[in-house]
């Protein structure tokens, strides 16, 4: 078996191969965070060939723990707000609620957030610690403020910081509120999904600052973005190429669908647009900015496959399906989904469908646009 020094060694040349590990500064400090320690009270793997997802843990110890630690996957580390590894023999068939990010993605992430050698750093989303040591190593514990929505992740990944020696600030609480304390920050990083950018991070970065988060929707599509932000409390940037998939932040996760609209009601059109747009990350990205608060979901009906968008909110719903190479929508609610969809989407094909990376978020007291 290949020995821990090693497989960390590996990984971080894999990194630099790839792009994501792009400067001297970060090798160094990825170079002295071992991530296995973060690690050391298991994880879950998925279960080949089980739906829906099910998921087994695997422990400090078991074959092929010490290597999963050193690949570049994301590893699951709670199920279900509560559920640990250690708590399960088996099975268990729950959704995930925290996770250690694939390296990749963690040190990609800190090398966009362009910091200087004495920038402040508030990190919302602590999980097991492994990114909070990175910018530790880098930044030094002084540095670095770190929160977690979940308490007993907290005080786990306290834990693991100490046995690095780094004692960075690690506070329990909303993410999406900050922690004023602290501010002003020079840099705040996010390792959850968001759907719109806190003001409150806004409010407690310096003018000039940057905010490096995951923006997205229910629909399953999310991209980085890093804004600027400016003297009057506003802030704007581009999205980053790339597609994200973080957990959101546990305010910002979708309300239950309840009981479903009478879907034979509503009405019914030719649709200009088929439901197979849904299948592209970017146009779905255009598609949740058109239905920000809609959520899919997909049934056999009548003999053909329905994708149907439900607005729980307001009770609006849109199905849309194919039959004998005509797609159809039928809508109900007292919002037309699909016209609003198929009107984002006419207007961003008519500019000739940009890519993510044109695109601009802009964040304001009035709220949130992002547009190309």
């Amino acid at each position: 078996m290949t020995d821990q020094p090693d497989l960390h060694q590996q990984l971080l040349d894999a990194l630099t191969a790839r792009g994501s590990l792009r400067t001297e500064a970060w090798k160094r400090a990825a170079a002295t965070v071992p991530r296995h320690e973060f690690l050391r009270g298991g994880f879950f793997r998925p279960v080949d060939g089980v739906v829906p997802s099910a998921w087994e843990p695997v422990l400090q110890g078991d074959s092929g723990w010490l290597e999963a630690c050193y690949q570049d996957e994301s590893l699951i580390t709670q199920i279900a707000g509560t559920i640990l590894p250690t708590d399960v023999r088996g099975q268990i068939m729950r959704m995930p609620t925290s996770s250690s990010t694939l390296p990749s993605l963690v040190l990609r992430m800190l090398e966009e957030l362009r910091v200087e050698s004495d920038s402040k750093v508030l990190e919302i989303g602590t999980g097991t610690g492994y990114s909070t040591a990175v910018l530790c190593a880098r930044l030094g514990e002084e540095n670095v403020t770190s929160i977690e929505y979940d308490e007993d992740v907290a005080g786990r990944a306290r834990t693991s910081l100490a046995r690095q020696s780094m004692f960075p600030v690690v506070v329990t609480g909303d993410g999406l509120l900050g922690h004023p304390a602290s501010a002003p920050y020079d840099r705040v990083i996010a390792t959850c999904g968001v759907r719109e950018v806190p003001t409150a991070w806004i409010e407690q970065t310096r003018p000039g600052g940057l905010i490096l988060t995951a923006i997205g929707g229910w629909l399953g599509s999310s991209e980085l973005a890093r804004l600027t932000v400016h003297d009057d409390g506003t802030a704007s940037g581009p999205l980053l190429s790339g597609q994200v998939n973080f957990m959101f932040a546990r305010p910002h996760l979708p309300p239950p669908l309840g009981l479903l609209p009478d879907l034979n009601q509503g009405k019914e059109r030719q649709a200009v647009i088929g439901a197979d747009a849904l299948t592209d990350w970017t146009t779905r990205f255009v598609v949740q900015l058109a239905a920000p608060n809609a959520q899919r979901l997909t049934m056999e009906r009548d003999g053909h496959t329905e994708d149907v968008l439900i607005d729980v909110d307001s009770g609006s719903w849109a199905a849309v399906y194919e039959d004998h190479g005509r797609w159809t929508v039928r809508q109900g609610g007292p919002e037309a989904l699909w016209d609003a969809v198929e009107e984002h989407l006419g207007r961003w094909q008519a500019a000739g469908a940009p890519p993510l990376e044109g695109f601009k978020v802009c964040v304001t007291p009035n709220g949130q646009t992002i547009g190309w």
